[in-house]
């Protein structure tokens, strides 16, 4: 063995000795790895004593070893060369030796053999199955059922049944895992076995009792009846396996899901069974019973009272994976239901100090989740100590815990803000800091008081802040909200140091962040302009531009400056169209004398159109396809509109849908309809297709049936002449409704037409035609009908900047509902409007949210929209709803649209 390295004396000083152990370790491990620096071609070239006439049992499992890890490495073999071994394996069923067998069976489990190589081993397979060694017959099991098909399969079947309820628990336990694996591939046989399986379920023994559980329930899972019936009998004690007492206890829950509660007396069906399992002696059951419980849907304090008091006891327990499964739980009950845990309290507290730092972290969000008022301040000492020790994803999860704790509890704003500052200088990475300056961003918008300490804190962490992005992110809420604070001057000094010290892009967002004090405190104007002046020899273009422009606007180069109102809509104001709109205009755009006009890009946000329904291969073309990329629909039906004379009259078009199917996919005929709403008449257009090769349609139009519209007249139509094969046309149907009015109704719709057969060889159609018609889906227009989807970058600026005169507030009672996503889906879809700030995501298991939404509706109204929704009782949702408008009768109109959603 090579001697250890020996250095020299004057380096001992500044180098770390390696010590002798270490080293001795080393250079066995690197000696003796079996798999150190092995290649394909030598190991294929050892596989050569596979065909030896003496054969060396440990010698030949040394090579399958080597085999099995290239294999496991990702390591390809060709086609010959897998052949090449796997008939050199198969040899090696001539040896006695049980060990080498047992690594014949991995070999060949991992070649996944051809079906005509199969056949070399299944006899060989078959006589093991029937060995009197229960290890062959179990391995040879589970290496049949891997590599045979169904032909196979049923040839051996009855010996799979037999293994079934083989005495020996190893091989019973092998037939039923097969079992399980074969159901995804020949479910038809599996379900032949459902006498053995059943009987299986008796076994005394565990492992089999477990599996043949498994694979019992996998058999009926289709059928709730069946499930149901297992579960009934098996809840009556006649399992003794802990293993399959928790599937059971999931088997059973899902029957309660799925049942409900006894809506006349309350009670929920198999609950006295969950609870019973609260006191096996198996840990393991007596937590998933507890876990199944706390995961009821509308679990009340009085069915969660007994599983929380034994997952308190599993806090105190001695064994790590016990204390971090039941703090897991009690953290997902504090969502919904804080009150429950707050027994736990107190053991928690002592888990802070857990070596295990996912328990800790845990214990920790949990405690500030159900803690009180006067529990804050102890609980921030504890946390100060903890936060070293832990990785940043732990941080942020307590920073996200203390965020909603400061915000449960406002008053003790200056302790929790003291706290994240003091983090917020400590080491840590960007999605950590980021965490921190969200949240403290958060409790200033929500929180008045904590605005002047807040936004100190966030100046003192961009003097030494080494991300671009949460810097200019301080510099832009700074500017919104640093000029309304009692003593503006006090942040200049920050700001001017980030265009000093920074990078271009923090330069440039410095700038922005000094013209928006310069706006709205007129005594800082002449300090503002000299910094302005001095950005003006900036090394950045992007800077001086920025300088230059904002000088112009409030009039510190000399010029006449801009009107207030005009100075603050330019800083402060949100784009009015969305940036994909505006990249794709600017794009479009032509240089010529006409400069660009900003009012001619789409507001509209462009949704996913639905695809079309059609045959595979077929693309449809012309205006019934759906325009691709952002291009504005509007711009493209209308000038389409405008050329048919019938609605020249009807005034400028306001809004057009997404096309809506009418038709099933692969139908004789394709047809959607898109919707062009006017401010007195509504355009049904009719996109249809003819997917039948050997027929020609004419005169195509579609009768609309409106008696379930009472508001709609119809006024005119224009037919489509003639409809080929796969060649998309449209037809129209005009209606008149009340101007400016949001009417609703729905509308049924039949396709009708002559039908002419179409002679396959020449093309050519005949002269005489057959009327037809055809039914399709019935149309409905809503409310969201009339709303565009117009998103603004920033809604509080928005929501102020709207007069308070047209804002309207009235509370809802949405009934019962799964969950509070569902209920935020369903709101947004009654009234159209584009969600803003990623409001439209709800957390799980929230109790209540926020929701903001913004759009224009019909005559060009902007409309905003604050939702905000709370769980009442069981799965009642309740909402408030405040609008604000630039007309107080479209406030008005949206309270009544969602009154008769």
């Amino acid at each position: 063995m090579a001697q250890p390295l020996v250095k020299k004396d004057d380096d001992r000083d500044d180098e770390k000795e390696i010590s002798e152990f270490d080293y001795v370790f080393y250079c066995f491990t690197v000696e003796y790895s079996p798999f150190l620096g092995i290649e394909k071609g030598a190991v294929l070239q050892e596989a050569r004593v596979f065909n030896d006439p003496q054969l060396d049992p440990r010698r030949c499992s040394q090579v399958i070893t080597k085999l099995l890890y290239l294999l496991n490495q990702g390591e390809t073999f060709t086609k010959s060369e897998a052949t090449g071994v796997f008939f050199a394996v198969t040899k090696l069923f001539q040896s006695r030796d049980i060990g080498l067998r047992r690594m014949v069976y991995l070999m060949i489990k991992e070649l996944s053999p051809s079906a005509d190589e199969v056949i070399i081993v299944t006899s060989s397979l078959m006589k093991d199955m029937n060995s009197k060694t229960d290890m062959y017959r179990a391995n040879a099991i589970r290496v049949l059922c891997r590599i045979t098909d169904g032909t196979l399969l049923t040839q051996i079947e009855r010996y799979l049944k037999q293994a079934i309820v083989d005495k020996n628990p190893v091989v019973a336990s092998a037939a039923l895992v097969s079992g399980i694996h074969l159901l995804q591939t020949n479910p038809e046989i599996v379900k032949r076995w459902s006498n053995e399986v059943q009987e299986a379920v008796q076994s005394r023994a565990a492992l089999v009792q477990f599996h043949a559980l498994a694979l019992l329930h996998q058999i009926r899972q289709n059928d709730r009846l069946a499930v149901s019936k297992l579960v009934t009998s098996l809840t009556r004690g006649t399992v003794r396996s802990p293993l399959a007492q928790c599937l059971l206890i999931r088997y059973t829950s899902q029957v309660i899901r799925e049942s409900g509660a006894n809506t006349q007396t309350g009670d929920r069906p198999f609950y006295d069974y969950l609870e019973g399992c609260l006191r096996h002696k198996a840990e393991m059951v007596i937590f998933e019973a507890a876990r199944a419980i706390t995961e009821l849907s509308g679990v009340t304090s009085r069915e969660l009272t007994p599983a929380i008091t034994v997952l308190q006891l599993f806090l105190s327990s001695s064994k790590p994976v016990l204390r971090f499964a039941a703090v897991r739980t009690l953290n997902k009950v504090a969502m919904t239901h804080p009150m429950a845990v707050t027994n736990c309290n107190i053991d928690m507290e002592s888990l802070i100090s857990d070596q295990n730092r996912s328990i800790a972290t845990l214990a920790i969000t949990t405690l500030l989740k159900t803690g009180n008022e006067s529990s804050v301040d102890r609980l921030m000492k504890q946390i100060t100590n903890f936060m070293s020790d832990i990785a940043d994803e732990f941080k942020i999860v307590v920073v996200e815990a203390i965020r909603s704790l400061c915000l449960k509890f406002p008053l003790k704003y200056r302790s929790l803000m003291n706290f994240l500052s003091n983090i917020l200088r400590e080491e840590g990475g960007f999605e950590y800091k980021k965490a921190i300056v969200d949240s403290i961003v958060i409790l200033i918008r929500d929180i008045p008081d904590a605005k002047e300490s807040g936004l100190f804190h966030l100046c003192e962490f961009i003097e030494d802040c080494e991300f671009t992005y949460l810097s200019t992110q301080i510099l832009h809420f700074l500017g919104i909200e640093g000029p309304k604070t009692s003593d503006p001057s006090k942040y200049i000094r920050y700001i001017y140091n980030r265009v000093i010290l920074e990078n271009a892009t923090v330069r440039a967002s410095a700038v922005s962040t000094l013209a928006k004090f310069g706006a709205m405190v007129d005594s800082l104007k002449p300090r503002i302009f000299v910094l302005l002046r001095r950005c003006l020899f900036d090394s950045d273009d992007e800077v001086r531009d920025r300088a230059t422009l904002y000088l112009n606007t409030l009039g510190g180069d000399g010029s006449v400056a801009e009107t207030n109102k005009d100075v603050k809509d330019f800083l402060f104001g949100s784009l009015d169209v969305p940036l994909d709109n505006l990249e794709t205009s600017l794009k479009n755009y032509e240089p010529s004398k006409e400069p660009f006009d900003i009012d001619s890009v789409p507001k509209e946000v462009k949704s996913q159109p639905l695809a079309e329904k059609k045959a595979p291969g077929k693309k449809p073309t012309g205006l019934g396809a759906p325009p691709s990329g952002p291009t504005s629909n509007v711009d493209t039906y209308e000038k389409m509109l405008s050329s048919i004379p019938e609605f020249l009259s009807f005034g400028k078009l306001f809004k057009s849908s997404a096309p809506v199917e009418l038709t099933e996919a692969e139908t004789e005929y394709a047809v959607n309809v898109v919707k062009h709403i006017y401010d007195g008449h509504i355009v049904f257009q009719y996109n249809c297709t003819n997917t039948i090769p050997e027929q020609l349609l004419e005169n195509v139009t579609v009768i609309v049936d409106a008696s379930e519209a009472e508001e709609f007249f119809e006024i005119t139509s224009k037919p489509l002449k003639s409809l080929p094969y796969d060649s998309p046309g449209q037809t129209f149907v005009a209606f008149e409704k009340p101007d400016g009015v949001p009417a609703v109704g729905k509308f049924s719709n039949t396709l009708k037409f002559i039908v002419k057969e179409v002679d396959p060889t020449t093309g050519e159609a005949e002269e005489d035609g057959v009327e037809d018609e055809y039914q399709l889906e019935d149309l409905e227009v809503v409310a969201a009908d009339y709303m565009l989807k117009v998103g603004v970058s920033n809604f509080r600026n928005a929501w102020e900047s709207m007069d308070p005169d047209c804002e309207r507030v009235d509370e809802y009672g949405l009934g019962v509902r799964e969950s509070l996503a569902e209920a935020v889906s369903a709101v947004i879809n009654i009234l159209g409007m584009q969600p803003c700030e990623g409001t439209e995501v709800v957390s799980n298991n929230s109790r209540s949210h926020t929701c903001l939404l913004s759009g224009v509706f019909m005559g060009n109204v902007k409309v905003l929209v604050r939702l905000s929704f709370g769980i009442d009782g069981p799965k009642q949702v309740a909402m408030k709803l405040a609008v604000r408008s630039e007309d107080q009768a479209v406030s008005d109109a949206i309270h009544e649209i969602v009154a008769s959603g």
